[in-house]
């Protein structure tokens, strides 16, 4: 290939969506092109038509660069390439690709703005286009917020007819047939007589072509296997144990490590006696690292217990030691100076509530505690770091910030520091920090050209989780003839964009939204509405937890929505109907009603009916929850649940999201909490920190409407409506009224 030829491609611009904030085949630095990641190290006979698809003479490649951590993501883009390309995806190799501009994520940050994603007038279009191009300058990769199918199914089947076309091209100019006289089929060309040329053998014919740019994308009445129950790419492996994880990495002459860091974090060593440690068996060396110290062995277990035998003397942080303090200053954070924001003030709140006599007027306060990621594999990672080269095995949702990390530490050039990103045996939000990859880093640079594995042990794990933060609420309302008239709530919490933002990126400015996410934004129009949020200060540093935000507010914002409606002597449900402004909300609410048939709250004695909505992430989820009160407690029975993301590419796995949403939800609200003492948590495992068992898992009847406009993600959506609709399910057989969790704090589960 001339070089000529490779800077003309290198430049090449695909599509033309970049004003509407998307992005095909490739990025844009606003309207410069940007280069093909795929070019660099192409060999001669290979072929990068686009940033997501490559072809060689051994088969072919697919760009999946969302973090599959455990949500099956890789498979649904694999199969969305897949589609348009016309292969069958369980044939090709994935791959994540290295941190790229290309595969920036504009969604994520046009979500993160102050408006309500039900508002999609021009001040709030224009401000979500800008979001998109700022994530383009910044290389921003984020796999988070459930946005990797809202942000990429249209520039993932672009980039697969885009190679399609390209490669009928190819074949076109092989054969002298028209392209538009051929057809694709199972990774061929179809000529019109029948022979079939296999993509693979097109691949050097192809890498000589500029893409084709006139594609037209396949209607859904023509899709193969798309929107169609289809088996994931990964279902075999996981199935038969083949899969392997960040934590099963093997490499040559590896060393295994842990780390032992500060309980408090952000806490110092003040001083550490490892003599005894480095006397055990296998034990090679025990070293500093940030916050705390850090063990080379031969292998992990023997790293454990020389970490354990370091004894250190621990700086003590500089935020309360106990839980107890941490809720005194956020019970005394909710004055004027800590507001935040006030991001939904429709009529006059204050006004309705200061003249309603007594009787109309109904007041709650409201509490969720922190609460760890507490993910089934550990946190683990691999590093090799040479003169001139760092090499990184592990499983991230943020590749761009780990790649800068390892070059700003290690002073290897950016371009000379590899990735290999791995399936994650879970995350919830854990693995949108690398403070795990951070200490791997610093033990590979003490022993240069020997991998190095560090893994945390579960322990090392909760003490260091960046945790849900703790949440108040204190909301107020009232009534009149039957309806909700007013609704007050202010929402107060420790500000997680600024404690995440602050650690792995660049504090935005602005309000945070997270503060008030799932409350300000519902699609309700309460006649005198107000939401406000207010920032405490910093406490334990905070992390994103499945549906930030609005995993704590839409409990609170749905919880007391019902209590003013239960005092207006409303049906829950139908009280919510006549409330709600947004077609798309009315339709999932209408659908679980008729679902479960909902004849009211109270459906026999001792027995419990509650619902909730929530609309975050773009999608609205309303839940319906029948529970038993028995002799031994509460048993929950069923939960209906019908929302709308839009068009459904995967509906197996949009509805495991949904149903697994539900399980996570509802497990950590009747048991989980993180307690503090001595600046540490005192939960350290999970003994202290159970789910939702098998025998409580109660039945999930799941609906998804299909017929919003917007197609969004299910990851996080199906969570944040279940916790309120249990708690109303509960006061409806009880009569008791659940206003903090964990739950079991006051009444049994069975």
């Amino acid at each position: 290939m001339s070089k000529a030829r490779a800077i003309t491609r290198r430049a090449l611009l695909i599509g033309s969506v970049a004003v509407a904030g998307g992005v095909a085949f490739g990025a844009y630095i606003v309207r410069r092109p940007v280069p093909n990641p795929l070019f660099d190290g192409l060999q001669p006979g290979e072929a990068a038509i686009t940033p997501f698809v490559k072809i060689t003479p051994q088969g072919i490649t697919l760009i999946v660069p969302r973090a599959d951590i455990g949500q099956g993501i890789a498979s649904t883009q694999a199969h969305l390439i897949a589609e348009e390309l016309d292969i069958d995806p369980h044939t090709a190799r994935l791959d994540p690709g290295q941190p790229d501009r290309a595969y920036f994520n504009g969604n994520i940050a046009a979500d993160s703005l102050p408006f309500r994603l039900t508002d999609q007038g021009f001040i709030a279009e224009t401000a979500r286009r800008a979001m998109v191009h700022i994530s383009k300058l910044t290389a921003s990769q984020f796999t988070g917020g459930s946005s990797s199918t809202a942000d990429l199914h249209e520039t993932l089947r672009l980039a697969g007819a885009t190679a399609r076309e390209t490669l009928k091209e190819a074949a076109a100019r092989r054969t002298g047939v028209a392209r538009s006289a051929l057809r694709t089929e199972d990774g061929a060309v179809l000529l019109p007589e029948g022979q079939r040329i296999a993509y693979t053998a097109l691949a050097a014919e192809a890498a000589l072509l500029e893409p084709v740019s006139d594609v037209v994308l396949r209607p859904p009445t023509e899709w193969r296997r798309l929107g169609k129950p289809f088996q994931r790419t990964d279902i075999i492996a996981k199935s038969t144990g083949q899969q392997s994880y960040g934590i099963d990495v093997r490499l040559k002459g590896m060393l295994h490590a842990t780390v032992r860091r500060n309980p408090g974090i952000g806490g110092t060593v003040v001083r550490f006696d490892a003599t005894s440690a480095r006397a055990m068996r296998g034990v090679r060396a025990v070293v500093p690292v940030e916050g705390g110290v850090g063990v080379l062995a031969d292998n992990t277990l023997r790293a454990f217990r020389a970490a354990q035998a370091v004894d250190i003397e621990w700086a003590k942080p500089d935020y309360p030691a106990t839980s107890e303090e941490m809720w005194k200053v956020l019970e005394a954070s909710q004055v004027p100076d800590r507001r935040n924001s006030r991001l939904r003030d429709d009529g006059d709140a204050e006004a309705a509530l200061s003249a309603a006599e007594p009787a109309r007027v109904v007041t709650a306060e409201y509490r969720t505690p922190f609460l760890a990621h507490a993910a089934l594999e550990p946190l683990s990672a691999t590093v090799l770091v040479n003169k001139d080269s760092v090499d990184i095995w592990t499983a991230t949702q943020i590749p761009h910030v780990v790649r800068d990390w390892a070059a700003q530490m290690t002073s290897v050039d950016r371009a000379n520091v590899r990735l290999h990103v791995l399936p994650a045996g879970g995350s919830f939000g854990r693995r949108l920090d690398a403070d795990y990859v951070r200490p791997t880093i610093e033990l590979a640079m003490t022993v240069p050209g020997t991998p190095v594995k560090m893994t945390l042990s579960r322990e090392e794990d909760m003490a260091h989780d960046f945790p849900r933060p703790l949440h108040l609420a204190r909301c107020s309302g009232t009534v009149r003839d039957g309806q909700v008239e007013s609704m007050l709530l202010d929402s107060i919490s420790p500000s997680l964009v600024a404690s995440w933002f602050g650690r792995v990126f660049i504090v935005p400015p602005g309000p945070d939204v997270m503060l008030v996410w799932g409350a300000f934004d519902q699609p309700y129009a309460i006649p005198n509405y107000q939401v406000s949020g207010y920032a405490a200060p910093p406490l334990v540093p905070i992390g994103s937890w499945r549906s930030p935000g609005a995993c704590s507010n839409s409990f609170f914002h749905e919880s007391f929505l019902d209590e003013l409606i239960h005092a207006a002597g409303a049906d829950a449900l139908q009280e919510r109907l006549r409330l709600i402004d947004h077609d798309d909300s009315r339709r999932v609410l209408q659908a679980v009603a008729e679902m479960s048939q909902w004849q009211g709250s109270n459906i026999g004695e001792k027995r419990g009916r509650g619902v909730a909505l929530s609309y975050t992430h773009g999608v609205p989820v309303a839940e319906v929850v029948d529970v038993t009160l028995t002799d031994s407690g509460i048993r929950i029975d069923d939960v209906w649940v019908a929302a709308d993301c839009g068009t459904v590419f995967d509906p197996v796995n949009a509805e495991a999201q949904i149903t697994g949403s539900v399980v996570w939800a509802l497990g950590h609200a009747m048991n989980c909490e993180l307690t503090y003492a001595d600046h540490a948590p005192t939960q350290t495992n999970y003994h202290q920190f159970q789910g939702m068992r098998l025998p409580q898992t109660p039945r999930i009847h799941v609906r998804l409407l299909g017929q919003a406009t917007k197609v969004r993600g299910l990851g996080e959506p199906g969570s944040a409506p279940a916790v309120a609709a249990l708690a109303n399910a509960i006061f409806a057989a009880t009569g008791k009224r659940l206003r903090r969790m964990p739950f079991n704090s006051e009444i049994d589960f069975v």
